[in-house]
């Protein structure tokens, strides 16, 4: 009996696909991420939610990426990296984390809206462009064993890998372990934060050989203070990892206080 040439047959049924995906359109549009309006393509948010989001472009601080209200070079850093250098080399964010973002990662996180995860991937791709061009490898901040079980999943770990997959880039998501079960970061100043979150995580000894000399783009869902991403990235550091850059969804911008 002859067999079915596989070109024709994928020739033949792509008008059937086509035709099942404009099905399912019209049985079930593609609603924006945040407030379900209806959107011409899955994945995206519709025009008013949109423009009420604050996504961060330059300028911004080489260092930690908090935006700026005017272009002081692209070498600058802000006060606080000058300061203190963190153990990170660079860290961007795709959005300042305000309503619309809070509520976009508080369902992605806590209301199982695991679909979310391919399109935050492409807007951490254009985001972190230049720091996916130096990458070895896309780990995510991990989560303590019993967190994980609870929650059934670690958001940042789905992020990473859509990130890793889309940019051809190794996604190492047993790369760090947070080795005790820290309490919330929530209500938490920047040094309490700090103190919670100190030598919490490891680089396990099956895995230094994959980090040592590598860069490392460690991946999370929002950026307040920058402690546990620096602890991640002092814990890479002691493992031999030749630098440590951080990509978030969103990162938390504090107006300065009057007179600064």
């Amino acid at each position: 009996m002859a067999q079915p040439d596989p070109l024709l047959e994928g020739t033949a049924s792509a008008p059937l696909k086509r035709a099942a995906a404009i099905a399912l359109d019209l049985l079930l549009p593609p609603q924006c991420l945040s407030c379900n309006a209806v959107v011409d393509d899955p994945g995206t948010l519709c025009g008013d939610c949109w423009r009420r989001a604050r996504f961060i472009a330059p300028p911004a601080c080489a260092c930690c990426g908090l935006p700026f209200a005017e272009d002081l070079g692209a070498d600058a850093r802000c006060g606080a990296c000058h300061r203190d250098p963190p153990a990170f080399e660079r860290a961007r964010a795709v959005m300042v984390y305000d309503t619309v973002s809070r509520d976009l990662i508080l369902a992605f996180k806590h209301g199982d809206r695991t679909d979310m995860a391919p399109a935050f991937g492409r807007w951490l791709a254009r985001a972190g462009a230049e720091l996916l061009a130096d990458a070895d490898l896309v780990a995510p901040v991990p989560l303590h064993w019993t967190r994980l079980w609870r929650r059934r999943f670690n958001q940042a770990a789905l992020i990473a890998r859509q990130l890793g997959r889309d940019a051809g880039i190794p996604f190492a998501p047993d790369l760090l372990v947070r080795k005790r079960r820290t309490p919330t970061q929530a209500g938490l100043g920047y040094a309490g934060r700090r103190r919670n979150v100190r030598g919490a995580f490891r680089v396990p000894a099956r895995r230094r050989g994959a980090v040592a000399g590598k860069r490392v783009l460690l991946v999370d869902d929002v950026l307040t203070t920058g402690a546990t991403a620096e602890a991640c990235a002092q814990a890479l550091k002691r493992a031999g990892a030749a630098a440590t850059d951080v990509l978030t969804l969103a990162r938390v911008v504090r107006a300065a206080p009057d007179g600064d």
